[in-house]
């Protein structure tokens, strides 16, 4: 039988330095696309939505408001109390 014997040794990893780290980082282009294509996504995104919360946003609450006066307005035309339940009950 033979019998394997185990040699203790001593392994070191190279110590990386500082630089050599991030010259390693620098060259790797893994995520360079993905941050690109992000960066141009907000780029186009956050003017977009600048302009729809300053300008959009009020005009689409004054369309509803607008509209929701109408219906008020078409419901008292109509001779009917909108404060009521079911709103199909008529004036006094």
């Amino acid at each position: 039988m033979e019998q394997a014997i185990f040699v203790k040794t001593e392994q070191r990893l190279p110590k990386a330095s500082f630089w050599g780290l991030l010259k390693k980082i620098h060259r790797d282009e893994k995520g360079a696309v993905t941050i690109e294509t992000i960066l141009i996504v907000a780029a186009i995104a956050i003017p977009i939505l600048f302009f729809l919360i300053r300008f959009g946003i009020p005009r689409i609450r004054d369309f509803f408001n607008k509209g929701l006066d109408d219906l008020e307005g078409d419901v008292q035309d109509f001779g009917m109390d909108p404060g009521s339940e079911s709103g199909l009950v008529p004036d006094p």
